[in-house]
């Protein structure tokens, strides 16, 4: 027999064939309890306050993103450095492994949107490099 079962959105087509039924488990299925619907100023307390926007990058120039999320354990330039092309300029922890991000072009820090502690997401701008 075939059977359509729908789940999470998703229709998954099934095929059973006929044999001998054998009971492996039996238990008695308990539906959770209703949940009471909030007050309407419970409601409007209980958002949670918005997440800190990412420093914006206002330096001109090429920005040097976090290629993944971890927290920035050392910050290696300053605005006016100058750097070549492989400079290490961050030093980016993510999964207990110390990742250095390296200037991809020659040019100046004109921007240094990250300090040594703060934590950045994927594709965050660290640097400014113009």
């Amino acid at each position: 027999m075939k059977y359509q079962i729908n789940l999470n959105g998703r229709v998954y087509e099934v095929e059973v064939e006929a044999t001998t039924a054998m009971l492996l488990s039996e238990y008695e299925a308990v539906a959770p309890a209703p949940v009471a619907a909030a007050a309407p100023a419970e409601a409007a307390a209980a958002v949670p306050a918005a997440a800190p926007a990412a420093p914006a990058v206002t330096g001109a120039g090429e920005a040097v993103n976090a290629p993944m999320p971890g927290n920035i354990l050392k910050v290696n330039v300053n605005v006016g450095d100058k750097v070549k092309a492989g400079t290490v300029l961050v030093v980016l922890e993510a999964m207990k492994m110390e990742n250095e991000i390296m200037a991809p072009k020659d040019g100046a820090v004109t921007q240094v949107l990250v300090s040594k502690g703060s934590t950045v997401d994927t594709g965050a701008p660290l640097v400014v490099i113009g």
